[in-house]
């Protein structure tokens, strides 16, 4: 085990995980997973998960984990959707949403009580745009989710910008695929980018767990969404190498060091969670 996760190890109360390439790529599991969450369990360190994939609902998570067996319960999901349902409700209550999104967005938009539009019409008068990841993107929410920004009828938000997540063995298109349809055509950038790299969500977990941002730390696959929002909330942050970052992308990093965002740079560096292990 590197010297840093040990010390890691030794002092935080709050392991925050993301999903995608760090506890499974699709739908298999990734080895030492279990092993390693049972561990930080024994030793009192709270587990929570952290993902930018809004396309299911906290609870669909919870089942999804509970099949690879880890078990976790609402409190300790949160996802770009249901940080983005929390925070538009502090700019709105009950506002009228036109989403570009599936099930776990438009879920957790309704259970504060927002009405989400599949369509609109003239008197829809609709308050927000949102995008998220949307395996059903078409040319026609497209056009809609244009023409209500575009009016100045509604306001632009994302739940994140990935370009891509990975998947068994491959990587697929990202949120910020529709997010960056929608920019080109209207000429606007979101107003607020509820996931990561923005802290918003990690500075929730804190607030929420109550455990100070010195006893943290988040364990993630990607540099400009985990590891960013990581260190922007100045928790550490350990960058695990099997998901999206790749270990020559890490060589360009330590080759680069003084010419990129420092904010970037990963606390510690592991190939993969099983070696906590060793």
């Amino acid at each position: 085990m590197p010297p840093e996760l040990i010390d890691t190890l030794k002092d935080i109360k709050l392991a925050i995980f993301d999903l995608d390439g760090v506890i499974y790529r699709g739908e298999n599991l990734i080895p030492g997973v279990v092993e390693v969450i049972n561990l930080l369990e024994t030793l009192s360190i709270r587990v929570v998960f952290n993902s930018n994939n809004s396309t299911l609902t906290r609870q669909n998570y919870i089942e999804k984990l509970q099949k690879f067996g880890i078990s976790s319960n609402i409190e300790n999901v949160f996802t770009s959707a249901s940080i983005t349902a929390e925070e538009i409700t502090k700019i709105k209550s009950r506002a009228k949403i036109y989403i570009i999104g599936e099930i776990g967005l438009k879920k957790e938009l309704q259970a504060k009580r927002h009405q989400i539009f599949d369509s609109v019409n003239d008197s829809s008068d609709i308050d927000f745009v949102i995008v998220g990841l949307d395996r059903n993107f078409d040319y026609r929410k497209l056009a809609v989710a244009q023409n209500l920004i575009s009016q100045g009828q509604a306001k632009f938000y994302a739940t994140n910008t990935d370009a891509t997540l990975p998947d068994k063995d491959k990587e697929l298109p990202g949120a910020g695929c529709m997010v960056a349809a929608l920019q080109t055509c209207t000429s606007q950038k979101p107003l607020k980018i509820f996931g990561k790299p923005s802290p918003l969500g990690i500075n929730m977990i804190l607030e929420k767990t109550g455990i100070q941002k010195e006893k943290a730390a988040i364990f993630g696959d990607r540099l400009d969404t985990d590891i960013l929002a990581g260190n922007r909330a100045n928790i550490k942050t350990i960058l695990v190498l099997t998901g999206v970052t790749t270990s020559r992308q890490v060589k360009e990093l330590a080759n680069n060091t003084q010419s990129i965002d420092k904010d970037l740079i990963p606390y510690v560096i592991i190939n993969c969670l099983e070696e906590v292990f060793k």
